[in-house]
């Protein structure tokens, strides 16, 4: 089982065999965030990777890296995120983040029905110029104020579902389904030797992580 990803320290608490090396072996993939500014993306993440939540975020200006990991089974899966900054006049380097990814959370506000269209636009830019097998979610950000939306849940479902995308609605202020959408995006990647893209490695070898396996 799965359990949520923490955050700081270095590697420990992957099980181990008795003679002390680890069972797991480690995938590395490349996730990066679309969605227009002000949707909650860079909130997103830092609920992710810090469980933290500030009221007020600065836009991010092109991207923002940072690293996380959770447990899968026997797997741990270290997301490298690249979060995209909203503003149209950095959509011309939003290709350079995406390429090569092996994941994609387009997110927009439950509360602006522009931001929706928005994200629709960016899924289709995913399908003609993104790597073909790349696992897509949809996050309907802000749930917290679903007393105050404009894009229906089942609106949304109903399109995620007929562009096969995962879909959720999410709250980086409550942390509502942050942490499942980041699981459900790992369950769908490919954790094997044949995959392109996939650093796979000895979980003990992995010196550069900075993060702590979430596996017991």
């Amino acid at each position: 089982m799965a359990t949520t990803p923490r955050s700081g320290g270095s590697s420990s608490g992957a099980a181990q065999r008795p003679n002390g090396t680890s069972q797991n072996k480690s995938c590395q993939f490349k996730l990066v965030l679309l969605g227009e500014s002000a949707v909650g993306k860079s909130s997103l993440v830092l609920r992710f990777v810090k469980g933290q939540f500030h009221e007020y975020q600065e836009s991010t200006i092109g991207a923002a890296f940072l690293t996380q990991t959770i447990c899968i089974e026997d797997t741990v899966v270290k997301f490298e995120i690249w979060d995209t900054a909203g503003q149209e006049r950095y959509h011309s380097l939003a290709p350079m983040y995406y390429r090569g990814a092996q994941a994609a959370i387009v997110v927009y506000d439950i509360q602006n029905q522009d931001s929706f269209q928005r994200a629709k636009t960016w899924v289709k830019e995913l399908h003609k110029q993104a790597s073909p097998n790349i696992v897509i979610a949809l996050a309907g950000n802000k749930a917290d104020l679903s007393n105050i939306r404009v894009v229906e849940f089942d609106e949304a479902k109903q399109y995620a579902e007929e562009n096969g995308l995962l879909f959720m609605e999410t709250s980086a202020k409550t942390g509502m389904n942050v942490n499942d959408i980041f699981l459900a995006i790992a369950k769908k990647l490919p954790k094997n030797d044949n995959n392109p893209g996939t650093v796979i490695k000895p979980n003990g070898n992995e010196s550069t992580q900075t993060t702590n396996n979430c596996c017991k």
